[in-house]
């Protein structure tokens, strides 16, 4: 009789944890950023080398409108099978800001690894940052000039059917 209260305690552990672990999650509306509309293609500044040699990609992103985080855009491109790089522009000042690692081997049920909105400074990666052997779902902020990573939701290669 003992051990059904001790089960029973430790099912409603299990549900209070994965109910706690859910909301730890950053959420777009946390991250909220006023859409500046805006027509003008400014000149480009690179941040860093990386940014520099996609500047091809880059000029042509910012024909697009503002995607992300108030004032930029987004821009991704494609460096290999499965493989996504990207980097923001600021539509304001121009500059280039490369996010830092590349992203592959996302969910086969995700068809965008990453995931953001023009009124967000939020980013969600989802897949393998660099092509390590560490696939999760990452939340990062962008302040402007740095993308700081603020939660991390490791997973097993379960989700890719691998064992």
């Amino acid at each position: 009789m003992r051990r059904k209260p001790s089960l029973l305690c430790a099912c409603i552990l299990l549900v209070i944890s994965s109910i706690t672990r859910a909301q730890d999650v950053p959420a777009f509306a946390d991250c909220a950023a006023t859409v500046q509309s805006t027509s003008r293609r400014p000149v480009l500044k690179f941040a860093d080398a990386r940014a520099r040699k996609y500047r091809g990609v880059l000029r042509d992103a910012t024909n697009g409108p503002v995607n992300f985080a108030g004032h930029y855009v987004l821009a991704e491109w494609g460096c290999g099978s499965g493989c996504v790089m990207a980097a923001v522009i600021d539509k304001i000042s121009g500059r280039v800001t490369s996010l830092p690692f590349s992203v592959s081997d996302w969910p086969l049920d995700v068809t965008e690894p990453l995931q953001y909105r023009a009124d967000s400074c939020l980013l969600i990666v989802q897949g393998s940052r660099n092509e390590s052997r560490e696939h999760g779902r990452y939340y990062y902020s962008f302040d402007g000039a740095v993308f700081r990573l603020t939660v991390e939701r490791l997973l097993d290669d379960s989700y890719h059917g691998r064992r």
